[in-house]
């Protein structure tokens, strides 16, 4: 059995260990989510629109970081506006 460094454990991260990860999707228009990351997040609209690039490029971005409890929130405001989200762990 393995030992498992405390780094690794996910319930042990600290308060920034988390992030929420915005998924492209074949729904939502581009200038929506832009809105969505500008009005939720309050990311000024260069931010907003880089992010909405990523996503609509390479799939996904990474639009908050913090602790699991506001990042949960965060895919669950996400959900509400229709985007697709996840809760992972933030890279290091």
């Amino acid at each position: 059995m393995r030992d498992v460094r405390a780094e690794e454990r996910p319930a042990e991260r600290g308060p920034d260990g988390w992030s929420t990860v915005v998924w492209n999707d074949p729904v939502n228009l581009m200038s929506y989510v832009t809105y969505v990351f500008r009005t939720y997040f309050g990311y000024p609209q260069a931010t907003a629109e880089r992010l909405m690039r990523q996503v609509h490029t390479e799939g996904r971005a990474t639009v908050s970081r913090g602790n699991r409890e506001q990042m949960e929130a965060d895919v669950q405001a996400m959900h509400g506006f229709g985007l697709w989200a996840t809760v992972q762990a933030a890279e290091r």
